[in-house]
């Protein structure tokens, strides 16, 4: 089904041209003609299928339909669990709402607080926040919530994941009763305690699941590697060196502590990286994504805080150095390659610690992955240790310079004085 069958306002037809869209993903054809019809939609589908697009062009044909101004009385709020998803959003918002006129503001923790909170204040017409920082600007009272239209929680399973259900709940309630508003969920996994909310804030919402015949997409090159930790790295390095068509590539592993060492053995073996995770200040995180974007960086090695709501085109492999714990992040981070029906490379290691999550992983995937046994040329033995940096000490300033001589003040002896006793006669 093509986009100009549907009945679209000139406007959004414009952008979704100006986006490349032409024909609707199965995601996209069961949700928006519901959502077009004022009906809320509780959608499943996996990463990478279109779901933003879906929403965003059901949200800007709600609000077009009534003239309504611009002010601190927001129209529409899109809820998702990270900054990273809020800014990608944000970033296909615009070019999908270039010729609607409608105003749409990020609001996240981390950056610009007195900007976001004046951007509230001047008026928009769509909020895409993260809930901690909206509540706060909620209390504050900067804008209001009273005239929300249309609400959409995006990555809903991840919201419980991350706990952010609590204020979720906290701003659902704060929100017009669901009759008066539309509202519409995407999730990865519409789990029993995803339709939980759904029955609770949702108008009987329409329930689309999107099943696929394979969980990852086919066009992701799945490969396995057996390997000890100690020798991880070498064949890790000896892949890299091998591997053809290496664009970008990002390296998953399960904590910070492995991120920071890994990250140290790449760059002091002359492969340009960095790491992201949970962390990181929010500045230096979307500088180091733009750099991964267009091409500047070339590795970019993550917690799975970057799993979801990052995307970046032309990602060519995904290497996965520690098997994820859960078998949903193993989708999540596999499906940041393959994108737009692009070709993609996932290579896994299962080493003595990891290996017992690849049974369920396998379960889940409905498949086994493909397993290699790695060669003699794979490993490169030779590779540099990682310098651990240390805090260079504070430089002294001789006397004189910038700083006056101090004198030193005679030490006072602790004590009493001793008394002057008279000599006694012993004759």
């Amino acid at each position: 089904m093509k986009f100009t069958e549907l009945d679209l306002p000139e406007q959004v037809l414009k952008g979704i041209n100006d986006a490349g869209f032409e024909n609707l993903t199965p995601v996209q054809e069961e949700s928006i003609p519901l959502a077009l019809s004022g009906r809320d939609v509780a959608a499943q589908a996996q990463t990478g299928t279109g779901k933003t697009a879906a929403f965003l062009i059901a949200l800007f044909c709600k609000l077009l339909s009534s003239e309504k101004e611009t002010s601190n009385n927001p129209r529409a709020l899109v809820m998702a669990p990270t900054r990273e998803l809020v800014v990608q959003i944000c970033k296909d918002a615009e070019i999908l709402g270039k010729y609607t006129g409608l105003k749409v503001q990020p609001i996240f923790g981390g950056i610009d607080y007195e900007k976001q909170r004046q951007a509230l204040k001047d008026g928009v017409d769509i909020i895409v926040a993260t809930p901690g920082r909206l509540i706060d600007y909620y209390k504050q009272r900067v804008f209001s919530m009273s005239r929300v239209e249309a609400l959409v929680i995006d990555e809903a399973d991840r919201m419980f994941d991350m706990g952010f259900i609590k204020d979720l709940r906290y701003i659902l309630r704060k929100l017009p009763p669901f009759e008066k508003r539309q509202t519409m969920l995407f999730s990865a996994t519409l789990s029993a305690r995803v339709m939980e909310l759904a029955y609770e804030f949702m108008d009987l919402a329409e329930k689309v699941q999107i099943e696929p015949e394979q969980v990852a997409a086919e066009n992701i090159e799945q490969l396995l590697y057996h390997v000890s930790r100690k020798e991880k790295f070498a064949l890790l390095l000896g892949l890299l060196k091998k591997e053809t068509g290496v664009e970008r590539v990002m390296l998953f592993v399960n904590t910070k502590a492995e991120a920071e060492k890994l990250d140290g053995l790449l760059n002091a073996n002359d492969i340009a990286s960095a790491l992201i995770s949970g962390d990181i200040p929010q500045k230096k995180r979307m500088r180091i994504l733009d750099q991964f974007k267009l091409g500047s960086l070339t590795h970019l090695v993550a917690t799975d805080v970057a799993s979801r709501g990052i995307h970046v085109d032309n990602v060519t492999h995904v290497v996965n150095y520690d098997l994820p714990q859960d078998c949903e992040d193993y989708v999540h981070r596999i499906g940041r390659t393959a994108r737009a029906g692009a070709m993609g490379r996932a290579i896994s290691f299962a080493d003595e610690e990891t290996v017992y999550q690849l049974a369920d992983i396998e379960d889940y995937l409905g498949e086994k992955i493909p397993s290699e046994m790695p060669l003699d040329e794979d490993f490169c033995f030779n590779y540099k240790r990682a310098v651990p940096k240390r805090k260079k000490p504070p430089e002294k300033k001789p006397a004189g310079e910038g700083q006056k001589r101090r004198r030193r003040r005679p030490r006072r002896r602790s004590g009493k004085k001793p008394e002057n006793k008279p000599i006694e006669n012993k004759d």
